[in-house]
């Protein structure tokens, strides 16, 4: 049974190994010319005037989550399209029953306004 999921495991074997190698190789031919400028922060070569941190409201990471969720329907609707003639009438129930849950959870975020950026 293991043994089916060896070709994932060399698949991500290889992948860090490109990458590790990429970075690798990248630092060792790479040119390193250190100068002064190169060591000062840049800001559209103006120094930066201000506060350096400002927070950011919580509207945004209210709509970065509501697309979380309401982005991972596609991951539930691509295997039930693909394995729809094999679920039968009880897959196109439990989806619907899914897709219902998921229009009335949106519906309630538009009433309350979630949605909208004041």
């Amino acid at each position: 049974m293991l043994a089916e999921y060896l070709p994932i495991l060399y698949m991500i074997i290889l992948a860090l190994l490109f990458g590790a190698g990429t970075v690798f190789l990248s630092h060792i031919l790479g040119p390193s010319r250190p100068f002064k400028v190169k060591s000062e922060s840049y800001e559209c070569g103006l120094p930066s005037e201000g506060a350096q941190y400002i927070q950011t409201p919580v509207k945004f990471y209210v709509i970065a989550l509501l697309f979380l969720v309401f982005d991972l329907e596609a991951v539930f609707l691509y295997p039930w399209a693909v394995y729809y003639h094999r679920l039968g009438a009880f897959g196109l129930i439990e989806m619907l029953i899914f897709l219902l849950i998921l229009l009335v959870s949106y519906v309630y975020v538009w009433k309350k306004g979630a949605l909208e950026w004041d």
